[in-house]
């Protein structure tokens, strides 16, 4: 998968796509083709720390009216640096469209890590600023100018709605630092993407992923 978040939402999505029309588990999909053995890696240690459990997506459809899913996006980033595999598992309101995001998951692999801690922090806000962008960020305006000039318009990740985060930072002091700057915030939205497509079926193609968008998809 390519190194930015655009891409690998475009990219990782359409791999959903593939792994739901062939009807095979999302994570087997990936690892069957994956040839690097630290990506695979990743993939392994994410979807153990999740506890995946192998079927094709999406869910079968509860009858509640909440619906609940699971998703996955792997990246190697800029094809040659940071290891990343994401898992998220979410909860869709059926009526409003709101989702919810209980916990994220992330397998990091970024060769020798020089100062560990640091590298925590780094993919802590990694995750979590590029999961407020996905979900809600977005810049609004009318006819004459940007009406979402202040933090009560302008949408952002609350306290409240930070998930459960999980992550596993695997150290390589044999080999090279490749950095952990942006590279865990990369799969972020294709694994919520794919989340959403678990939990209910349809398909998020841009962002954010506002409760309108989802509501308007699942009417």
């Amino acid at each position: 998968s390519p190194g930015k978040p655009a891409n690998c939402f475009a990219v990782e999505s359409f791999v959903d796509e593939l792994a739901a029309k062939a009807k095979v588990d999302p994570l087997e999909f990936r690892v069957r083709d994956l040839a690097d053995p630290r990506g695979i890696e990743v993939m392994r240690r994410v979807a153990q720390m999740i506890g995946w459990q192998p079927r094709p997506s999406p869910a079968p459809r509860g009858t509640g009216s909440v619906a609940s899913g699971r998703g996955i996006a792997y990246v190697h980033y800029k094809h040659n640096e940071t290891y990343v595999a994401v898992a998220i598992e979410v909860e869709v309101d059926r009526a409003s469209g709101e989702t919810a995001v209980r916990r994220i998951c992330c397998a990091h692999d970024c060769g020798l890590m020089v100062n560990p801690d640091a590298v925590r922090a780094q993919v802590e806000g990694n995750l979590l600023q590029t999961l407020s962008r996905t979900l809600y960020e977005e810049t609004t305006f009318d006819r004459s100018r940007v009406t979402s000039v202040d933090w009560a318009s302008y949408r952002l990740l609350r306290f409240p709605q930070v998930p459960r985060l999980e992550i596993a930072l695997i150290d390589r002091p044999e080999l090279p630092p490749l950095g952990a700057g942006e590279a865990a915030s990369t799969p972020v939205p294709a694994a919520l993407a794919n989340a959403v497509f678990d939990a209910t079926g349809v398909r998020l193609r841009s962002v954010p992923f506002t409760a309108a968008r989802v509501k308007a998809l699942l009417t």
